[in-house]
């Protein structure tokens, strides 16, 4: 009986054991599997709030280089269309040379053709000298009078010839004179585009870098339809605040049911009219402060 009692006692202080051994071993695991979300949050967790914040510095960004592109005005349109006109007008210009090049050759080639009018002439003359009978005085008088049709006619194309050449001298001038202060705008235009440029070169690149630093912190998809939101929209903005009820952006009426959606941050929202994304104006300056 003794016996059966220390036994009893010995399996009962090795499932105690084995027990407590199960569970020293378990407790890590549920400590480690509680951690593991927390270590592994990444750009696909972050919060609506921080998504909206990114796309209005994103905005603010490229509002910037847009004001920088606005101070150019209309001089980089300006310059690309004197470049345009005066390679159209070098165009003309060198076909209207080609073209008193051919005139000058036909007018050469035609007093060529009265030069030898004129030879057969004097030859036609002296055969006149031993005709033999009436018939050869006939053919040979006409041979003459064909020649002398013949050097009329050229006659005449080569005055309509050189008066020609003479028009086409005179707009080979005048598109010449044309050019030249054309050539002069443009140089004055490319050099202050160039002052322009050179001020806000430094400030336009560190903006550039800065559009590219954020654009990695944006998810494709959001980046996506910014994207082809600005391109769409005439100003520029993708991205605007409520302001007065209404939207940043094409001013119509923002219903209250979905401002205070907006202010809850839990989905990104359009306007319903323009398809800009709205954000909340405190948002919009916590995204400036960053800035």
């Amino acid at each position: 009986m003794a016996k059966e009692t220390t036994t009893k006692k010995t399996t009962t202080a090795k499932k105690s054991t084995k027990a407590k051994a199960e569970t020293a071993v378990a407790e890590p695991e549920v400590s480690t599997t509680v951690a593991t979300p927390e270590a592994n949050i990444n750009s696909a967790d972050r919060t609506i709030a921080d998504k909206l914040i990114a796309l209005s510095r994103l905005q603010e960004t490229f509002t910037k280089i847009d004001h920088i592109k606005t101070l150019r005005g209309e001089l980089p349109l300006e310059v690309q269309d004197l470049e345009d006109e005066i390679e159209g007008m070098e165009t003309r210009l060198k076909h209207l040379e080609e073209d008193s090049k051919r005139q000058v050759q036909a007018v050469a080639t035609e007093k060529a053709k009265i030069q030898k009018a004129q030879d057969r002439i004097e030859q036609f003359k002296e055969q006149l000298n031993n005709v033999k009978n009436n018939r050869e005085y006939d053919n040979l008088s006409k041979e003459i009078e064909f020649q002398g049709l013949e050097i009329e006619l050229s006659q005449k194309r080569i005055n309509e010839g050189n008066t020609e050449i003479q028009h086409r001298k005179e707009r080979i001038a005048s598109l010449k004179e044309t050019i030249a202060e054309r050539r002069v705008d443009l140089e004055a235009k490319q050099e202050e585009l160039s002052r322009i440029k050179g001020e806000t070169k430094q400030e336009e690149e560190a903006l550039r870098s800065e559009v590219i630093r954020l654009e990695e912190g944006i998810e494709e998809r959001l980046l996506h339809a910014f994207n082809r939101i600005r391109e769409g929209a005439r100003n520029g903005l993708a991205v605007v605040p409520i302001d007065r009820d209404a939207c940043g952006g094409c001013f119509n009426k923002i219903p209250p049911q979905r401002q205070v959606d907006l202010k809850l941050h839990k989905k990104i929202i359009v306007c319903e009219y323009c398809g800009r994304i709205l954000v909340d104006p405190e948002l919009v300056e916590e995204a400036h402060q960053h800035n």
